[in-house]
């Protein structure tokens, strides 16, 4: 086992020490997570690595644990990288918990591109093509999660979809046909084209999900930002198919 001890933190009087696999195939990424969390509570740390996958196997039987890192504060075993965040108050998210994380970063990146191809235009921010801009973006940044893994995708989406559930090869085409309307509606042309598709994947998917989720009652998984998300469906789902109606909707007023 080597020591490290070059941490250059003020003397507080805090000390830990991180038992952590260091070897030339895998540097543990948690154990990188835990070093820099005590640094900055003000912690110095004695950065200790287990360097062979031996010497990592016998500090586990010793210390009877399953996994590494390992910290220690002042001579008390904390436990792992979670056992950390807990210990300091900080959230520690479970396996399988739903989150809306994911959907809002789609939403705040969409609208940081809608905005920059606006000013990238000479536009102002406050002109109506911002809204379009924020749906056509997030319809193709929405398409781009689910086209990641379409299986994984087609297999959450055959939950809930109406039509894909009598047409299975739907589930294939529907992350395809979605980011061909949003590259169209983001180019402005071929509306011909984009205006009908929009408008059909998102007036299925809308009736979709409130069968689904506010007339059966099924607490479903929703599809809208990938096969693997933990996003409930419900109001998400919802929303990202009356957009592509909206859109549609839009283009045709404007027309």
């Amino acid at each position: 086992m080597t020591t490290r001890t070059a941490d250059n933190n003020l003397a507080t009087g805090k000390t830990a020490t991180l038992y952590r696999m260091v070897i030339p195939e895998h540097i543990c990424p948690f154990g990188l997570k835990a070093r820099f969390l005590l640094r900055r509570k003000g912690y110095q740390v004695d950065d200790r690595w287990l360097m062979t996958r031996t010497q990592t196997d016998a500090f586990k039987a010793e210390h009877h644990v399953q996994t590494t890192p390992q910290i220690f504060i002042e001579g008390h075993r904390i436990g792992g990288y979670d056992d950390l965040r807990r210990h300091f108050g900080l959230p520690v998210r479970n396996p399988g918990e739903a989150s809306y994380t994911p959907v809002i970063a789609v939403l705040v990146v969409a609208l940081l591109l809608a905005g920059a191809s606006l000013l990238a235009a000479n536009r102002p921010l406050g002109s109506p093509q911002l809204l379009s801009s924020f749906i056509s973006f997030t319809m193709c940044i929405l398409a781009l999660l689910k086209l990641q893994d379409v299986e994984s995708f087609s297999t959450m989406f055959l939950n809930y979809d109406l039509l894909a559930r009598r047409f299975v090869l739907y589930a294939y085409l529907y992350p395809f046909a979605e980011l061909l309307a949003g590259v169209l509606m983001v180019a402005g042309r071929l509306h011909e084209i984009a205006v009908p598709v929009a408008l059909f994947v998102g007036s299925v998917g809308a009736m979709s999900v409130v069968k689904a989720v506010y007339v059966d009652h099924r607490e479903l998984k929703c599809a809208c930002v990938g096969g693997s998300s933990n996003v409930p469906l419900g109001f998400v789902s919802l929303t990202e198919n009356l957009m592509m109606v909206a859109i549609a909707l839009w283009v045709i007023v404007d027309a």
